[in-house]
């Protein structure tokens, strides 16, 4: 590989792909989190984790000296929680419809 097709691939590892896969994890997160005494701490607790994912995401493309094991985090990260978020839109039961007489 050359350094230069390296260096951008870390850097969209880090910027665009830090971000998004931290929004899917985010998206994802309150369908295995507890809900909490309150019931809203499974959608409170991603907003406030967000910037620590992305955080993490950041400085692990940056850190690591292997580009395929950064991009196989994030992939496997990305893949988890965006299928967890499919499965909960396209698994929705009908809504009852009223019978008018």
């Amino acid at each position: 590989m050359s350094q230069s097709w390296r260096k951008w691939t870390r850097i969209l590892l880090a910027g665009p792909g830090a971000v998004l896969v931290a929004l899917v994890v985010m998206a994802g997160m309150p369908l295995w989190l507890p809900g909490g005494a309150a019931g809203v701490d499974n959608l409170v607790l991603p907003l406030v984790l967000v910037p620590l994912i992305w955080a993490a995401l950041f400085f692990h493309a940056c850190l690591d000296r292997r580009l395929s094991r950064v991009a196989a985090v994030a992939a496997a990260l990305f893949l988890l929680h965006a299928g967890l978020v499919a499965h909960k839109f396209l698994n929705q039961r009908p809504v009852a419809r009223e019978h008018r007489s």
